[in-house]
């Protein structure tokens, strides 16, 4: 009997020094703890440590991936997903940062970009004026690429993709085609997207001028030619990197395959951001 005790406290102190590495992951019990303890001692880095997370964790130095892997397994163990679901997105996740074959062309338009050109990542974002998801998600994007987390670091391009069977997704494109013609493409979008709920095309010139734009230039421009072939010109290079559906992400020109998460996807960018100036390993 007193060596099954010894074998179970010596269990039981294994699987928490495996998991005393994060505070998300020191944060979990019970069944939630032993969960993410059997994940991060059977899933890999996909880069960085050829180990499990947890031995790779437990090394010296540490690989930042393996510590940034484990918040995440972590993380999805305290929201109640299950073990099927997080296997699945750490999948996901290590198609979508390691890729493979030629990075997808995309176009650079400066005005609707926000971030230095020169930065080292680059975030394609392809989303529809009437897409919900994006209505939500593309903002948040916004604000982190335009404070200090990630200023300099990342550039983030829009590329107006409308899809077909939604309301209103054509005239919205126009707008924002315009708006990007016009010098306001940000101020635009973010505006429409935050009454997303209110919209009509004939309320888009009011839209227009409550960001600064003059209404009838704004509504002839809207009309013009030039800027439905531009829109076309936009879908058209979407339909070339295989967008079917948005929000759809590049990061360096990879397609983004993992959870369409704000916070997942702002953890791949802190995680490209260390790939591309070499800081890959933690002194703990």
């Amino acid at each position: 009997m007193r060596d099954v005790y010894i074998a179970v406290c010596l269990a039981a102190a294994l699987a928490a020094s495996s998991l005393a590495q994060t505070p998300s992951c020191d944060a979990l019990t019970g069944a939630k703890r032993q969960l993410a303890t059997r994940l991060l001692d059977t899933e890999h880095p996909y880069e960085c440590c050829d180990d499990t997370i947890a031995r790779c964790l437990a090394a010296r130095p540490t690989c930042s991936l393996a510590a940034r892997l484990a918040d995440t397994v972590c993380r999805r163990v305290s929201a109640g997903q299950d073990e099927a679901r997080i296997r699945r997105a750490l999948s996901r996740r290590a198609r979508s940062m390691v890729g493979g074959g030629a990075p997808a062309t995309i176009g650079k338009s400066a005005a609707q970009a926000l971030g230095p050109e020169a930065a080292p990542v680059q975030l394609a974002v392809y989303a529809c004026a009437r897409c919900p998801f994006c209505s939500r998600l593309v903002p948040i994007l916004a604000r982190e690429v335009r404070g200090e987390r990630f200023a300099g670091k990342v550039r983030m391009v829009f590329r107006t993709f409308p899809i077909r069977g939604r309301e209103g997704s054509t005239e919205g494109g126009l707008a924002f085609t315009a708006a990007a013609a016009m010098g306001k493409f940000w101020e635009f979008v973010l505006h429409a997207y935050e009454h997303f709920d209110q919209f009509d095309p004939a309320r888009q010139r009011v839209w227009g001028e409550a960001v600064g734009l003059d209404g009838a230039a704004f509504e002839a421009l809207m009309a013009a030619p030039e800027t439905r072939e531009s829109l076309i010109a936009s879908k058209k290079e979407g339909v070339v990197n295989g967008i079917e559906e948005t929000p759809t992400f590049f990061i360096n020109g990879r397609l983004w395959v993992g959870d369409l998460e704000a916070v997942e996807v702002l953890d791949a960018l802190d995680e490209e951001v260390e790939r591309a100036g070499g800081r890959q390993w933690l002194q703990r």
